[in-house]
């Protein structure tokens, strides 16, 4: 069941560093083994070998990145559309609240999300804002035609994965793909494609929320707490779209192109700033969250979730910020302290509700590579 759980990939391709910091998290429930041993060796390889025709920044998306993300779904074709829009629109809200990633190679990058930055020269066929989300008549068909023009990275038969970098999905449909020729695709082979789009919401049975750092325990489960608390109660779904609905695509765009360095400095349409409508995206998360009346055994609501972000926008300040602040203080330049700030082992059962143990709870946390 995939309501409401928060899916934190130990680097988003995989990396190296990544999987030592992670490793006793990286146990992927319910997939096989042999195809698991398979992507390591097949589709990654393909990836690694194609992101560096396409744009600058692909491999240290796959090497050097940790993203939180969330799952949620939609009850029909209207619900989905609406939290798409939601969902793309206060992407960016979501990448400055977590961005947590202002070192590179040592030192300061430079920007607040280095990890978002990354995501603008990594693929652009097939990463983006989706404006034609927000076209009219956008539905299943329209996201499915995007899809079918996204260039596949590969096909995958009797445990190997072969290279179809670049090729048409479409040309496969009418059994014309050049490694295959002849053959048409299955729907496994659909899933899989899908699952090579990289957008800041990608939809597939549900809508995933791919705009946030890596991060602690609390923030883990504030990010699937800001999300079903806008989305999943009809009133906060509604009030959240008031807050977006009049902003224009160059708007949304330069929003997202703004966060990774400016996080909630970044403008927003009508001349203020990311900061200036947080607290109150946030007053409307907990609303709706409140309305969903899921409870711990102390009878607290899903709304205290919440409360790492509410202080983020309380202090004013993103946790990369904070991390910036000790690196030019207390650590003295020495950013090998971050590993002492910020590491944290998983000592907590990834099968069950984080914070009150309810079966159901908002944060249910999943370790699987994204």
């Amino acid at each position: 069941m995939r309501r409401d759980r928060a899916s934190s990939g130990a680097g988003e391709g995989g990396g190296r560093e990544a999987r030592n910091r992670f490793s006793r998290a990286r146990h992927v429930a319910g997939q096989d083994a042999r195809r698991t041993a398979d992507d390591a060796q097949g589709r990654y390889a393909i990836m690694l070998r194609h992101m560096p025709r396409v744009g600058s920044m692909g491999l240290d998306m796959m090497l050097r990145t940790c993203t939180i993300q969330v799952n949620l779904d939609y009850a029909s074709e209207a619900d989905m559309v609406k939290k798409f829009r939601v969902g793309l629109a206060l992407q960016p809200l979501a990448t400055a609240l977590f961005a947590n990633s202002p070192f590179t190679e040592g030192k300061p990058n430079g920007m607040l999300s280095y990890r978002s930055h990354i995501w603008s020269d990594t693929d652009p066929h097939r990463t983006g804002m989706l404006p034609f989300v927000f076209e009219n008549g956008f539905g299943y068909e329209r996201y499915a035609e995007y899809a079918l023009d996204v260039p596949m990275y590969f096909v995958y038969r009797e445990g190997k994965y072969i290279d179809a970098a670049g090729l048409s999905f479409r040309d496969f449909l009418k059994g014309e793909l050049s490694v295959l020729p002849g053959e048409k695709p299955t729907l496994d082979d659909w899933t899989d494609h899908l699952s090579t789009a990289f957008p800041e919401v990608r939809l597939k049975t549900f809508l995933e929320m791919r705009g946030a750092d890596g991060g602690p325990w609390n923030r883990i489960c504030a990010l699937p707490a800001l999300w079903v608390g806008l989305l999943y109660d009809q009133g906060a779904l509604d009030a959240a779209w008031d807050l977006v609905k009049d902003w224009s695509i160059d708007e949304r765009q330069t929003l997202r192109d703004a966060v990774p360095k400016l996080g909630l400095d970044a403008p927003i349409a009508g001349g203020g700033k990311l900061r200036d409508i947080a607290a109150q995206a946030l007053d409307i998360a907990g609303t709706g969250l409140t309305a969903r009346a899921r409870f711990n055994r102390a009878g607290d609501n899903e709304s205290g979730f919440l409360d790492p972000l509410r202080e983020i926008v309380r202090s004013g300040k993103v946790p990369a910020e904070v991390l910036l602040e000790k690196y030019h203080g207390v650590w003295g330049g020495d950013v090998s302290k971050v590993y002492d700030e910020s590491s944290f082992n998983c000592s907590l059962p990834l099968t069950g509700g984080v914070g009150g143990g309810l079966d159901h709870s908002v944060c249910r946390v999943d370790f699987s590579p994204s």
